[in-house]
């Protein structure tokens, strides 16, 4: 007889197959849902612990305020790389090796070689020269040098050196750039190099992710309030998303103290204070209302709340925190920044979902379903028992034609992910910045219209004493290398000297990088160390491949431990990580498709440089794949607790999509909306970090999650939920559940009858 286990009335029988259902205890505090320690700490001063929670929030404003003052536009190299010591000795050594600071002098329609335009250039050399902060000054009115001359003759570059560290230089840039951009007479300068390119691209983020904020924020209202109706729920995941961006403001002010940390990693901020804020605010406010829809007093409510959604909640933080906790073994400041952001952020968002909001709910108590705005537009309420019933529908349909959806989403997954294995990675340059951007204009002059490929040369730092003749004949074999063009030098200087190799072709193409093995292989009777364009990027190249499988590893080995903790199961945990991965495909694909061969750049606003800086895949698969297990968790979840109480795998799966479904997808659709507000930044690689991630959500939420989680978990059957013996007495002692479930009580029967039928055999 077929039995009503569910408060919504749903029922199952299937001729005596599926066990008892367990008894689920009440929701008025009584018996196993009562409030348990966490909830009595949470819930028992409710208003006191919000007058905290807001007196650190002002402190966090106070502490965070300046952040992005204080941080760097760098980081994209190995401080221990080859190249990066090189560098640092050449800037030393020879500071007018490594120029950070470029004049392009425009003398309009007459020669450079001008007597006005060369006295006006002279005046504005001598004078940058005399510059506090500024060393290594030259110019093509001092030197004649060719390549400081466009091959129209009408432009010429002014180089300098800017000293100190990234703030410093960037404090220096803003004192001295008045006095020389603009006109001066005969000629007008625009200022650019690498040190004016970090510096406006730290402005045009900043100025980005404010625009980003007031776009993401009202439309993540509007859309909160369609999901929840009521605006004082609504505007509770809103409230606790804010709590978390500030918080985190204030541990990177923090941070920037004690090591260098990314400007970029203000939008990773933003973006996930308000996704997982969001996401996990949603969860626990659905679960609330739907216990006192039940029948639950707020108490009860919470107590019941805190047992299922806290505790998806708490795992779901653990896994995104894992996932960007593995770019901490890089040693790129630039990723071990998105670490520092990433898991404050997620832990703040978590801490708020489970320590504030619970409050908040105590305090509104039946309230927090006023202000339903959809009354306008409805008479009456849906019943409960409606909720999700195009989920339930669309679960059964997949989990009917299983083999179909698991083999079409996968190979649609595929195809969409081909165009990746066309990647050709490269360095950030000025092409992130918008083409309007004065130092984008600066380097693209060059790039068009200066002999030879400026930026291009390879420096070769000799060190150690040595004969003319001993330098002669090294520069001998650096030019008879295959891929050499030409060799400057030697510039000496004690026991220090440096050439320049000028390679054939590109800046950074395939040549150009095996020269810089060729240079590094070529004996010499004296150190060297190669630096320039190519080697930074075969360095780190060489950084993030020695240390991908460590971070891979990190982050596959603790998502296994912690899906099983939450399931109990050996194959769900694999499942988990293959089926996310694979979720990745269409961002991947699109990102080499679309920034580095340059479809869309028109529409989206970009420059395509042809190459996707080294760093950014890695960054992106560590943030998605931690999104994808966010979502993956909250429907495990669900999941796990309906098979526990009925041991009904099929009805169990489609329970689950039910009652997770509409909540992953708006969960998924706000998270984009967030990602494609910071991916209309002007800045190239932000807006591929924003879009890029706002594709892979969407993704894992309306074809993963919706198609091919069901459909896989249909074909492996009850089998999804085996585990050895070990494994699973090691679970029911140390894993996280509810209750004791029912399957569990049948596995522990089975495990004394066979143990039983082993004594006796």
């Amino acid at each position: 007889m077929a039995e009503v286990n569910r408060r919504g009335g749903r029922e199952t029988g299937d001729g005596g197959g599926a066990p008892e259902p367990a008894k689920r205890a009440g929701h008025t505090g009584e018996g196993g849902a009562g409030p348990g320690g966490w909830t009595r700490f949470v819930t028992a001063r409710p208003r006191l612990s919000l007058l905290v929670a807001l007196l650190l929030t002002a402190l966090a404003v106070v502490a965070g305020s300046g952040v992005a003052d204080r941080l760097g536009s760098g980081g994209w190299q190995d401080p221990a790389a080859q190249s990066t010591y090189a560098t640092d000795a050449l800037e030393r050594e020879f500071p007018a090796s490594q120029p950070n600071l470029l004049l392009l002098v425009d003398s309009g329609h007459r020669s450079a070689d001008d007597p006005a335009v060369a006295a006006e250039a002279r005046r504005l050399t001598a004078r940058l020269a005399s510059e506090h902060g500024v060393t290594g000054v030259g110019s093509y009115w001092q030197s004649g040098a060719p390549a400081l001359r466009a091959e129209d003759g009408r432009e010429a570059l002014i180089a300098a050196h800017i000293t100190g560290d990234e703030k410093a230089a960037s404090d220096t840039l803003d004192r001295i750039t008045p006095h020389y951009r603009g006109a001066h007479g005969p000629v007008t300068v625009k200022v650019g190099g690498p040190v004016a390119v970090r510096s406006e691209m730290q402005t045009i983020i900043q100025e980005d992710l404010t625009r980003a904020e007031m776009i993401a924020l009202p439309i993540t209202l509007v859309l909160l309030v369609t999901v929840f109706g009521s605006a004082v729920a609504a505007m509770l995941p809103l409230g606790i998303g804010i709590v978390a961006i500030l918080g985190t403001n204030a541990v990177l002010r923090g941070l920037t103290e004690v090591t260098d940390v990314s400007v970029f990693a203000l939008n990773l901020t933003t973006a996930l204070g308000l996704g997982l804020a969001i996401d996990y605010a949603l969860f626990i406010v659905r679960r609330f209302r739907e216990e006192l829809s039940a029948g639950a007093d707020p108490l009860g409510a919470v107590a019941t709340t805190l047992r299922t959604a806290g505790r998806t909640v708490l795992f779901s933080a653990l896994t995104v925190a894992v996932s960007l906790a593995a770019m901490l073994v890089f040693p790129q400041y630039f990723l071990r920044s998105f670490a520092y952001a990433g898991i404050a952020v997620v832990l703040l968002a978590a801490a708020a979902a489970l320590i504030l909001l619970p409050a908040a709910l105590m305090v509104l108590g039946h309230r927090v379903n006023a202000l339903d705005l959809r009354r306008l537009f409805r008479r009456g309420t849906p019943r409960a028992t409606a909720q999700g019933r195009g989920w339930s529908r669309m679960a059964t349909l997949v989990m009917r034609r299983a083999p179909l959806f698991a083999v079409a989403t996968t190979v649609g997954l595929v195809v969409l992910g081909l165009p990746f294995m066309g990647v050709k990675f490269g360095t950030a340059d000025d092409r992130q910045l918008p083409s309007g951007a004065e130092s984008h204009v600066v380097q693209q002059h060059i790039r068009d219209g200066f002999p030879g490929s400026p930026g291009g040369g390879l420096e070769v730092l000799a060190e150690g004493r040595a004969t003319p003749a001993q330098y002669d004949a090294y520069k001998d074999r650096i030019t008879a290398l295959p891929g050499v063009l030409r060799v400057d030098g030697p510039l000496v200087k004690g026991e220090h000297a440096y050439f320049t190799v000028q390679p054939r072709g590109e800046a950074v193409d395939a040549g150009a990088q095996r020269l810089v093995g060729e240079l590094r292989a070529t004996s010499a009777p004296f150190d060297t160390s190669v630096t320039g364009t190519a080697a930074i990027l075969v360095d780190s190249k060489h950084a993030i491949a020695e240390r991908l499988p460590w971070a891979a590893g990190i982050i596959a080995v603790v998502t296994l431990i912690l899906v099983f903790l939450l399931t109990g199961s050996v194959l769900i945990p694999v499942q988990a990580v293959l089926l996310n991965a694979l979720s990745l495909t269409a961002m991947f694909g699109a990102v080499v498709w679309v920034f580095q061969d340059g479809h869309l750049s028109g529409l989206l606003g970009f420059t395509s440089p042809g190459s996707i800086e080294t760093t950014l895949p890695v960054l992106m698969f560590c943030v998605a794949f931690g999104l994808s297990m966010d979502y993956g968790v909250f429907l495990l979840s669900r999941i796990k607790e309906e098979y526990d109480r009925t041991g009904d795998h099929r009805e169990a799966v489609r329970f689950g999509l039910q009652r997770t479904g509409g909540l992953i997808t708006a969960a998924a659709v706000i998270l984009a909306v967030v990602m494609v507000a910071i991916g209309t930044s002007r800045v190239t690689n932000t807006k591929m970090l924003g879009l890029g991630i706002a594709l892979a959500v969407l993704m894992d939420a309306m074809v993963v999650r919706s198609l091919l989680v069901p459909a896989v978990m249909r074909l492996t059957g009850r089998a999804t939920w085996w585990a050895p013996a070990p494994l699973r007495r090691f679970h029911r002692r140390f894993g996280l559940r509810e209750e004791e479930p029912v399957a569990a009580v049948e596995e522990k029967a089975a495990d004394r009858d066979r143990d039983t039928a082993g004594v006796h055999g």
